[in-house]
């Protein structure tokens, strides 16, 4: 009996230590059901080990940022972890970060917020018993925990999440960014508001704070929603100009050769009835170059090239190609919707290798560029090659990285070293540069 009374009492009394020591389990459930929350709501694919390393570093130095900074300055601490901690153990960008620290903020601050005043009312208790006393901690944070938890299974039962379209400006990504940080702002006031005057707010104000708040986060993620979709729906029309552009020219190619066909078949039985074959293999020589070409633009269809940033790139690389008397030959056989890299970093690398294979082939006499990605299985990799016809046979395919080296007039020489400034940062991305009679080739190769 004594033993049990001994409980009740250092569970109904102030009691520092034991305050301290729940601490723990709440702020590692707290950073648990956080996580649970802003990955599913942003579509961030984890692993069982990257969320369980990330929960316990981030409990960790929050127990020990709760010992050493008085609350709830130290909320500061635990917000710029997590800005810092988030992308290396998810690979998110700058903006999928904002949103993930502001999802986890609001969501507790809110539900905090919502559930405090009627809580301290119906036990009739100070803020203060609140925070100091251990079975009074419990029920609240118990209370708190368990609506964020019904919140995840509703988004995560029905789907619900925020579309995140990563090619939209820099105008609109300032403004997105400046919305962000200011709603986080707001939720730190908030709390330093919540701490400091919570005895002394009505309970009307109470909920009139909460509804203003959740209306305010409604309208901004509403407002990101419809500005993503904006930015989807206008790369998808530059896509569909592309596209139209293509399907132009391969209906006239596909015309051209239906006028020609009985010329074509007429042509090849005369070479055949005369026996000429080796007349015959330079008409059909002649004769694939044409049929290559119909093949391209078949392959430069959005279906098949299943990233819009990458198609845009690659039919406004081809047509200039094509302005410029450049045979460009295409192989597609990968899903780039897997590719193994940020794709941002992809296409800044794609467009300099085609920048300079472009000007390359454009100064040979025989212009060809060869394009080739293609997913290697066996040996767990992506490969993306890029060759080119070239007349400096002497090129160094050492030098050519260096800071300023060009071979052109007006070049910067910056484009190949850009490339392996963002190579060094990858361990899992390798650049092959080599060259032979006829060919300049470029090989990236994403290991997964």
């Amino acid at each position: 009996m004594e033993l049990l009374n001994s409980i009740w009492n250092a569970l109904t009394t102030p009691n520092e230590g034991l305050i301290n020591i729940l601490s723990v389990p709440f702020t590692m459930i707290e950073v648990y059901l956080s996580t649970l929350l802003f990955t599913s709501l942003l579509n961030i694919s984890t692993q069982k080990y990257q969320r369980l390393i990330y929960v316990l570093l981030i409990s960790l130095i929050g127990v020990l940022a709760t010992f050493v900074i008085p609350s709830p300055f130290n909320l500061v601490i635990n917000y710029l972890l997590m800005f810092i901690l988030i992308p290396i153990f998810f690979k998110t960008n700058l903006l999928k970060t904002f949103l993930s620290v502001l999802i986890s903020s609001l969501s507790f601050a809110l539900i905090g917020m919502f559930i405090m005043n009627p809580y301290l009312d119906l036990f009739n208790i100070s803020y203060n018993d609140s925070l100091t006393i251990p079975i009074y901690r419990i029920i609240y944070v118990f209370i708190q925990y368990f609506i964020i938890f019904l919140i995840y299974l509703v988004f995560n039962e029905n789907k619900l999440s925020i579309f995140i379209f990563n090619d939209i400006d820099k105008k609109q990504k300032k403004i997105i960014y400046a919305n962000l940080c200011f709603g986080i702002f707001t939720i730190l006031t908030q709390a330093l508001i919540t701490v400091y005057y919570i005895d002394n707010l009505p309970l009307i104000i109470t909920f009139l704070s909460f509804l203003s708040m959740l209306a305010y986060f409604t309208i901004s993620i509403s407002s990101l929603s419809k500005v993503m979709k904006l930015a989807s729906t206008t790369q998808k029309l530059q896509n569909a100009e592309e596209y139209n552009k293509t399907l132009s020219i391969l209906h006239d190619s596909v015309r051209g050769f239906k006028h020609d066909f009985d010329n074509i078949v007429t042509t090849i039985g005369g070479y055949v009835k005369t026996n000429d074959m080796e007349g015959l293999k330079k008409y059909y020589v002649q004769l694939e170059d044409d049929c290559q070409k119909v093949n391209n633009l078949y392959v430069l269809n959005p279906k098949l090239i299943n990233n819009p940033g990458v198609y845009s790139l690659l039919t406004t690389k081809y047509h200039e190609a094509e302005e410029k008397g450049i045979k460009v030959n295409m192989s597609l056989l990968l899903d780039l919707n897997k590719l193994n890299m940020k794709i941002y970093e992809f296409t800044r690398i794609l467009g300099i290798l085609l920048d300079n294979a472009i000007d390359a082939s454009n100064e040979c006499e025989e212009k060809i560029i060869n394009i080739i990605l293609r997913d290697d299985v066996k040996n767990h990799r992506q490969l993306i090659t890029i060759e080119n016809t070239y007349n400096d046979k002497n090129v160094d395919t050492e030098k050519i990285f260096n800071k300023g080296f060009t071979g052109k007039e007006n070049h910067t020489g910056l484009g190949l070293w850009e490339v392996r400034k963002i190579l060094s940062k990858s361990k899992n991305l390798d650049l092959y540069t080599t060259k032979n009679e006829k060919y300049f080739s470029q090989q990236i190769e994403i290991y997964y």
